[in-house]
């Protein structure tokens, strides 16, 4: 069946698909990145001597304080909402592991992630986990063809308590273990401490502002606050008010009510498609702004920047988050995404 070398995190995902690719007769090898970050080295080196692998771990903290850490901060400094999971998958996570691969004379990467690969015209496409609720594929569009040729995911036809079941039907020690939906490096979900920690002295206080221009309170930062926030404020309107946009140059944050929010047209960049290379005409698609958002019916059409198209879709939308990923769907399928830049 040839040799796999296996993402492993100690967690009870990466643990089953180890299990199911030795099960169904690869030459499994345990890899975990040290990202500096909760205690994925140790727990994964237990699970990989519970199934007689071999288990090597890589040093990434530099690496991903620089790639990951550093530009979450610097889009929260430049008033977006970055996804650094993403950004970990596409530039980190999977290109990472290529060189060990070479090494060890692995032909395939697996991970523990709720997906399924499939050829289709000579290009590697994805397509969602039968699992819904787990589905991974907002996660990963980044991922280039190079890489997604030699993935293999075991996990992308099952559900999580079918996952579940199969560690603790091995005994595996991770097979107790709870669900994460934190981001590593904010254990608490409150990223505003992260800030505090990286970018203090950029923290500056300044006049928030309602649409006539008027001055209605103070902020603490700018960073501190995301689109569509509407606790927190302390400030009072006579109505609801909502973040609405952010001028970094003026140190200024505008509020006013929730229907200001609503967006149909969105500059999306830095898009990666998985079934052609770019974007040569228009296309029909669903489109998800958010990880758990209900997919919604729009249009892409290509500019004349590279990496970039225009996002219209057909009713508008509330909270379109500069920084966030729009991610594009033909039924099951992942077509590709990007970043969204701001609204047009």
């Amino acid at each position: 069946m040839g040799k796999v070398l296996v993402a492993m995190s100690g967690g009870v995902d990466s643990s089953v698909a180890a299990l199911l690719l030795l099960r169904q007769g690869y030459e499994v090898i345990g890899a975990t990145m040290d990202t500096g970050y909760g205690r994925a080295p140790e727990q994964a080196a237990q699970v990989c001597a519970d199934l007689g692998l071999e288990h090597h771990v890589i040093d990434v903290r530099e690496r991903f304080q620089k790639e990951v850490i550093d530009r979450c901060v610097q889009a929260y400094l430049h008033a977006e909402t970055p996804n650094p999971c993403v950004d970990c998958n596409r530039s980190i996570k999977f290109p990472l592991f290529l060189p060990l691969m070479e090494e060890v004379g692995a032909a395939y990467f697996s991970t523990g992630h709720y997906i399924r690969c499939e050829e289709q015209n000579g290009r590697y496409v994805l397509r969602c986990a039968t699992d819904e609720q787990k589905d991974q594929s907002y996660f990963l569009y980044g991922l280039q063809q190079d890489i997604l040729s030699r993935c293999l995911f075991p996990l992308g036809g099952l559900t999580k308590p079918e996952v579940r079941e199969l560690a603790a039907e091995f005994g595996l020690s991770s097979a107790g273990q709870k669900d994460s939906y934190d981001i590593c490096f904010i254990p608490d979900g409150d990223y505003r401490e992260l800030l505090r920690k990286e970018a203090a002295e950029q923290l500056k206080p300044g006049d928030i502002l309602d649409l006539s221009g008027n001055v209605v309170g103070q902020h603490n930062g700018l960073a501190n606050y995301t689109l569509g926030q509407r606790r927190g404020l302390e400030i009072a309107l006579g109505e609801p008010a909502y973040v609405l946009d952010f001028d970094v140059e003026k140190n200024t944050l505008l509020v006013g009510p929730k229907t200001a929010l609503m967006q149909q047209r969105v500059l999306v960049s830095e898009n990666n498609f998985l079934p052609f290379d770019a974007l040569q005409a228009p296309l029909r698609t669903w489109v998800k702004i958010r990880y758990r958002a209900v997919s919604q019916p729009a249009s892409l059409y290509p500019l004349p920047t590279p990496g970039e198209v225009e996002l219209v879709f057909d009713e508008p939308q509330w909270g379109v988050t500069p920084g966030q990923s729009a991610v594009y769907y033909d039924g099951e399928y992942l077509l590709g995404g990007g970043t969204i830049c701001r609204s047009k």
